[in-house]
């Protein structure tokens, strides 16, 4: 299996789908108040990336389980995001048409990851261990992208913005291609009916865990860089701060094969969210100082590299055989999807009367109920495990 896994391929379409996140999440706020929006339209306009996951996700993964045609799906996806956003390029776009442009590309955009995590974990065919050294490279895309984009807004400016944008959902098209679908999985596994799965008490605790961290993590992706600029940070110092957190994620990735089967993913996911809850503190009541900053970021290497790895193990183990497409879709949709998208959205509302601080402060609220959610609903490693075992 291993040397007919298609590692390269799989590795760069992660690549090319998380250099464009690495545009949005940090400048396209900035990019936004830029061309004259405030804060409530801001957290408004990046509800919408995240309100089309609620839905996008589902709707292509039951065409996906259904049909089979998965990689098919991946690439028409792909394409359609690179004909929605260049929308963007309209000059003068009042709200509305923004509103119009990030819901059409966001809704194909959205649609490809969750397959493409199905159809990663089913080459890994039961060793999804070594998911993490494949998801890795999402995050050197990532890192590539923020810090060149950082550099590139102090030299020439934020409107550079939508057209490192419009190139990177080509290339992303074009990375498609590439890829080969894998075999779908045996029937063994058993498909179950989607409603029997989600009325488990561990499944529904997880998605509501996972989707209370998320919500704290809106603020993060609509406003943190708002938040630095507000205390004098440059663009290039704004892009640093992204890539230390980046450069924790991959050495979490590389860790994570060791440390799920060691730790358990209960242990490692309440651990993650404790310091979601740490971080969101430090933002909150130290936002002038870089080194407390650095800190901060480096906890990124738990809110989101232990995290989601331990928590996409639990997916894929929860939803099988035909209900896998979904299963991807409905955390994809409950976590960065609802999650992000209501955390941005209050993070707008009340970001100009109660201020960044007191946003991030109450984020780490959030952050501390889903670590006690985590803890008291996922199983044991011991029973999670036996199955593989």
């Amino acid at each position: 299996m291993a040397n007919a896994l298609p590692t390269v391929r799989l590795s760069a379409f992660y690549l090319a789908f998380f250099a464009v996140l690495g545009v949005l999440s940090p400048y396209w706020g900035p990019y936004l108040k830029s061309r004259g929006f405030d804060a409530a339209a801001i957290g408004s306009l990046i509800a919408l990336l995240h309100v089309t996951k609620i839905v996008a996700p589902n709707l292509w993964g039951w065409v996906a389980d259904h049909t089979g045609r998965r990689i098919a799906i991946i690439r028409f996806a792909c394409l359609a995001a690179l004909v929605g956003f260049s929308g963007v390029l309209v000059p003068g776009g009042d709200f509305l048409w923004m509103a119009a442009v990030m819901m059409t590309f966001s809704f194909f955009w959205n649609a490809a990851l969750p397959q493409f995590e199905a159809n990663t974990m089913s080459h890994l065919a039961g060793q999804t261990q070594f998911y993490p050294r494949i998801r890795l490279w999402g995050t050197v895309g990532f890192m590539i992208s923020v810090l060149a984009v950082g550099e590139g807004i102090d030299r020439l400016g934020v409107d550079i913005v939508p057209a490192v944008l419009l190139f990177l959902f080509l290339l992303l098209a074009v990375v498609s291609l590439t890829v080969p679908q894998a075999d779908r999985r045996s029937a063994e596994r058993g498909d179950g009916r989607l409603m029997s799965v989600l009325r488990q008490p561990r499944v529904l605790g997880l998605l509501i865990a996972c989707f209370l961290l998320q919500v704290s993590h809106g603020p993060f992706y609509a406003f943190y860089s708002i938040y630095l600029q507000d205390y004098g940070y440059s663009g290039t110092a704004i892009g640093l701060l992204w890539a230390v957190a980046l450069i924790a994620e991959i050495g979490v990735f590389l860790l994570m094969p060791r440390w799920l089967p060691r730790f358990g993913p209960r242990r490692l996911l309440a651990v993650a969210m404790v310091l979601g809850a740490m971080r969101w503190l430090l933002v909150a009541g130290f936002p002038a100082l870089a080194p407390v900053q650095v800190l901060a970021q480096l906890m990124h290497a738990a809110t989101y590299g232990v995290y989601h790895a331990a928590a996409i193990s639990l997916i894929d183990r929860y939803f099988t055989g035909g209900l896998q497409g979904r299963g991807q879709a409905i955390y994809s949709s409950m976590t960065f999807g609802a999650g992000v998208a209501l955390g941005s959205f209050m993070a707008g509302a009340l970001w100009d009367t109660a201020g960044g601080a007191r946003i991030f402060l109450m984020a780490a609220g959030v952050a501390a109920l889903a670590a006690i959610v985590a803890a008291t609903v996922v199983p044991r490693r011991d029973s999670l495990y036996a199955r593989s075992a």
